[in-house]
């Protein structure tokens, strides 16, 4: 006859929560990150594509669809080949300070069966390979309608084995910023950081489009650039939520934290305009939204809805008066305002996450995961020597390599194809024949 306590043990065991080991997959936190994977690749097309064709003039609104399509095509092949050997190496195998080691070229060491976390191996990939994807693309808004379609492919293909993969080896994959207790949760130096020098990079090598500063330039269909902003602001949820690569409390935070962020932005940059100008456009809020979104990124899995708030205004306010800096005074043609609001906005957010991470801070603090550092002031000094170092390694290596696909394939059209238009010129077709 079997003892009460062994006839109770199957019940109590039913009874106690479900819990997986290190190489076990949990259903709930695949299930969200395929959800997160889904949703970033949606930032990018339409997202990021119909943003921002809507700004630029009619004449090139194919070109820019195009390449954030190719990219897209290209950077998953690059990523899968070289890419994400280069970012986390093998799973499972320690890694060195400045690049992975080269076991998954080809996904070598991925199989089905793999897991990394609690998730599959492969999902862990492909979710890293959206992030790899969109961050090229960030930066055909800096030579918008002027660079060859062969030079932007070359370019991105080279600037991401360059620059994003160690960049983001360094942050996430093992390495030295990662090790030193630098806080980016979802890709303020990796992502914006990295693709804002770039463009900022790009437009000073290239020079100005034909006519900027004396010829209006508006942007052709924002009704183009809203839809895109909206599906930016829903996969941008992804984005920053997904990054904590788990179906738990701080991924409901993180999308918490990023859409006010994103809502306070967009109602300080449309309130600054209003005051300035006298009147709020469509472009200014949809641009301050973006600029919440960016400024949150690092800051996104490690401060609370609070901190948020004060994040978010920032980046309408700061972002707002760069892209006027820039754009006026300093005459820089980034066409589509890519540093000033998502690099400015990098660094702004990477910086505040040093700042409002800190448990001292009540309502403020998020996560706690400045425990163990002596003061805000060290963990500031992180932050900083993160955003110093990846401004400066992500401009020189683009220059170099910017310099370098010029003498192969040429950077920029000639003048007369400028005037007639990328759409033509590139690709013989025209984005509207009514």
């Amino acid at each position: 006859m079997k003892s009460p306590l062994r006839l109770a043990l199957p019940a109590l065991a039913l009874a106690l929560p479900a819990t997986a080991s290190a190489n076990e997959v949990n259903a709930a936190d695949t299930a969200w990150i395929l959800t997160s994977t889904a949703l970033v690749l949606f930032m990018t097309i339409p997202g990021l594509s119909l943003f921002y064709a809507g700004l630029v003039r009619v004449k090139n609104v194919l070109s820019v669809l195009m390449q954030c399509f190719a990219l897209t095509c290209l950077m998953s092949l690059v990523w899968f080949v070289l890419g994400y050997t280069i970012a986390f190496g093998s799973d499972g195998v320690e890694q060195g300070p400045w690049i992975g080691d080269f076991g998954n070229i080809l996904f070598a060491s991925i199989s089905i069966d793999s897991v990394n976390g609690t998730i599959p191996a492969s999902l862990f990939a492909i979710f890293q390979m959206t992030f790899a994807i969109i961050t090229p693309a960030l930066i055909v808004g800096g030579f918008a309608e002027r660079m060859r379609f062969s030079a932007m492919l070359l370019f991105s293909t080279v600037w991401l084995l360059v620059v994003y993969a160690p960049v983001c080896h360094w942050v996430w994959g093992g390495g030295w910023l990662g090790a030193m207790g630098l806080q980016d949760f979802a890709g303020g130096t990796v992502v914006h950081i990295t693709a804002a020098i770039a463009a900022l990079v790009a437009a000073l090598v290239m020079g100005p489009r034909r006519g900027f500063g004396t010829v209006a330039m508006p942007p052709h269909n924002l009704t183009l650039t809203v839809a895109g902003a909206g599906m930016l602001w829903v996969g941008w949820f992804g984005f920053n939520a997904g990054s904590a690569v788990a179906a738990d409390g701080s991924a409901a935070m993180a999308m918490l934290v990023t859409h006010l962020s994103a809502a306070c932005g967009a109602l300080a940059w449309m309130t600054m305009e209003w005051v300035r100008h006298g009147k709020p456009s469509v472009l200014g809020i949809v641009t301050g939204m973006v600029a919440g979104l960016g400024t949150i990124t690092p800051a996104s899995g490690s401060v609370g809805p609070a901190a948020a708030v004060v994040i978010g205004f920032s980046a309408g306010v700061v972002c707002y008066f760069a892209t006027n800096y820039l754009k006026q005074k300093l005459r820089i043609d980034d066409s589509l305002d890519v540093f000033p609001v998502h690099g400015v906005g990098g660094i702004l957010g990477t910086l505040l996450a040093g700042i409002f991470c800190s448990t001292q801070l009540g309502i403020f603090s998020g996560n706690g995961f400045s425990d163990g550092i002596d003061s805000i002031v060290g963990q500031l000094t992180v932050q900083a020597t993160g955003v110093f170092a990846t401004l400066i390694y992500t401009g020189i290596a683009s220059y170099v390599i910017l310099k370098l696909v010029d003498k192969l394939v040429g950077l920029r059209v000639d003048e007369d194809e400028e005037t007639q238009g990328l759409d033509l010129v590139l690709h013989d077709e025209r984005g509207y024949d009514l």
